[in-house]
């Protein structure tokens, strides 16, 4: 079974290039300009960019699901070393409870969205800012394990294979 799968390549993937960043950094984006247009929709009473806000929410709940799927896949074929499985861990933890998470706002957003309201409440601005630390945190971890652990990149692959632990 295994010979019908691709050769892994210097970056220890099936693939050119890792593509979890790639998806992930929409979702980052698109949470981050959500919650911008939610906060200057709310102090300059646009409601307009409530409708903004509200597709940037929906594409990024979809998105952060692709990412996670890539984000498992390639977090398996990256054979961590000892110092980068503790980081790993809890960006694979935190990676799974913000897709619930976004969705859950998301979710909520939605019955905002539904009932017309023309003006969000100060606990979902609460929660939308919550939800903004918690990427940014997420981004932080994603951050230490590609340019301080180097997990993906082909010196420490090539490390792994000659047998760094």
């Amino acid at each position: 079974m295994l010979e019908y799968l691709p050769p892994l390549n210097e970056h220890n993937l099936p693939y050119p290039d890792t593509i979890h960043p790639i998806v992930v950094h929409f979702v980052i984006a698109m949470v981050l300009f959500a919650f911008l247009c939610d906060i200057i929709g709310f102090f300059t009473k646009n409601s307009r960019l409530y409708e903004v806000s509200w597709w940037n929410l929906a594409f990024a709940t979809v998105s952060i699901f692709i990412a996670v799927i890539f984000g498992q896949i390639e977090a398996g074929l990256a054979e961590p070393y000892s110092a980068a499985v503790s980081t790993l861990n809890l960006h694979t933890l935190l990676g799974w409870s913000l897709s619930g998470i976004l969705a859950a706002v998301t979710g909520w957003r939605y019955v905002i969205r539904v009932q017309n309201k023309s003006e969000l409440s100060i606990p979902y601005l609460i929660t939308s800012v919550i939800l903004v630390a918690l990427v940014t945190a997420q981004s932080y971890l994603g951050t230490l394990l590609v340019w301080v652990y180097g997990l993906h990149t082909a010196p420490v692959v090539e490390a792994i294979r000659g047998g760094l632990s």
